[in-house]
């Protein structure tokens, strides 16, 4: 079952009070530094840490429960709320998690860890909603594929989340399909290009589909691509856009699959991975992000034109908008370049990003999840 994004929501996340969001096919967001631009990304990629049931870790990581709460004002004890709907058809499927501090410690928690407070999974048709899935502490309700409603006792600990831990796909299909649908997710936020970087490195021979968060298995896309599919007319294309008449090498795997480039100056010089600018690099990372043999259902770029030259704003729309025809895109920058090279193809709308208040608020956005412009298109 493939399930397409069609709404999210985040309160109480960093400086997220409150923001309702409804996806299109492709999401653009752009704004000054410290508007909380990121901070829609990151909320975002912790929806994707509920499904890996890596969500009290991941928070932990950024610092910590305390640091990713909102620091104004609020009502009631200190929780962050993630929400996303994904869509099949007409129907709706609505995932919603709550996290908060333990209000007392236990066995089985330590003092500050993130716990889930609440957890649901709802089914919303034309006719009726279904809660499939209710977490409250410990006490679980799943129902199964064929609408019986159960208590479950399952092993689950306050930090573990229970679409990362029920995976059971015959029993429980509809949560099994939210869970997949998270898990292939992808985000790209600051591919490294320094000389050590995993892009720079052959990597193992095996068919790769998708290209991997850390860009890993960019020699593998590249092989897949050009010895697998046997089409690698749109990475030509690509490339020759953003380097004039650099020509992308990826010889025939052994063990190790492998890309380099050689350019007009010298054509019989083959520039291997490790010796490119990291400019060039990160433009090819992303290429291979943009043009992979199966597009995972969402891609979200969080500031892809760091290292990229100006001249490269053009050529990374065009791989941005021809990504958005096969996968929802959802592009943070800083580039106004960028976002109006975007726009300019018709694709997407640009949305400004702004903070008011020490909230991060998206011009036009009400609180309801819906945008001025189009309430009056549809006057």
């Amino acid at each position: 079952m493939s399930l397409t994004a069609r709404d999210f929501k985040a309160e109480g996340y960093r400086s997220l009070m409150r923001v309702a969001y409804p996806f299109s096919d492709l999401d653009v967001f752009v704004g000054a530094n410290g508007v909380g631009k990121s901070n829609l990304y990151g909320a975002l990629e912790l929806l994707r840490s509920a499904a890996a049931n890596t969500l009290a870790g991941d928070l932990v990581r950024q610092g910590g429960l305390q640091s990713a709460l909102w620091a104004g004002q609020r009502r009631g004890q200190p929780e962050l709320t993630l929400a996303v709907g994904l869509e099949h058809g007409a129907t709706v499927y609505r995932y919603e998690v709550v996290v908060g501090f333990p209000q007392r410690v236990t066995a089985a928690a330590f003092e500050n860890e993130p716990q889930i407070k609440t957890e649901s999974l709802s089914l919303v048709t034309r006719a009726r909603t279904v809660r499939l899935l209710d977490r409250k502490g410990a006490s679980v309700m799943a129902r199964d594929g064929d609408g019986r409603p159960a208590d479950l006792d399952i092993d689950l600990l306050p930090s573990e989340t229970v679409l990362g831990r029920l995976e059971d796909p015959s029993r429980y299909p509809e949560l099994d399909a939210v869970r997949r649908t998270l898990l292939q997710w992808r985000f790209y936020h600051g591919l490294r290009t320094d000389a050590d970087s995993p892009l720079r490195r052959p990597c193992p021979a095996v068919a790769t589909p998708t290209l991997a968060s850390d860009g890993a298995d960019l020699a593998a896309v590249f092989a897949t691509l050009a010895h697998i599919r046997q089409d690698t007319a749109d990475l030509d294309e690509a490339v020759d856009r953003a380097f004039p008449g650099a020509c992308l090498h990826i010889p025939a795997p052994g063990r190790w699959a492998s890309f380099g480039l050689t350019y007009p100056d010298f054509p019989q010089r083959l520039f291997e991975a490790a010796e490119l600018s990291d400019g060039t690099l990160q433009f090819l990372g992303l290429a291979g992000a943009l043009l992979s043999y199966r597009l995972p259902p969402f891609i979200a770029l969080n500031e892809p034109e760091a290292s990229l030259h100006p001249d490269l704003m053009e050529p990374l729309a065009s791989l941005i908008v021809r990504a958005a025809r096969r996968s929802q895109v959802w592009l943070v920058t800083h580039s106004r370049e960028l976002a109006d090279a975007v726009a300019a193809s018709g694709a997407g709308k640009v949305r400004t990003v702004l903070k008011r208040g020490g909230a991060t608020q998206i011009e036009g956005l009400t609180r309801f999840g819906a945008f001025n412009d189009d309430e009056d298109e549809e006057d």
